[in-house]
């Protein structure tokens, strides 16, 4: 996995969390509530999708050795 991808994730979860912490202060109007709410939308859907490739690459790396076996994650 090229190391520009967990940047993007790990910088994308950094954006969200300031954001919520913008929201959260309260100090905003309703319409830049509502651009940071939109811009939040934008980077969780980011993050899923990296998340989501990630799971994709890992079952295909299980499915090339037999010996391996997906185990679930608690």
């Amino acid at each position: 996995m090229p190391r520009t991808k967990k940047l993007d994730l790990e910088s994308s979860l950094e954006s969200l969390e300031d954001l919520v912490d913008r929201m959260e202060n309260g100090g905003l109007s309703l319409e830049d509530s509502l651009k940071e709410f939109e811009q939040g939308i934008k980077l969780v859907q980011s993050c899923q999708k990296s998340l989501s490739d990630a799971e994709q690459k890992v079952e295909i790396l299980l499915k090339k050795s037999s010996s391996a076996r997906p185990v679930d994650f608690e």
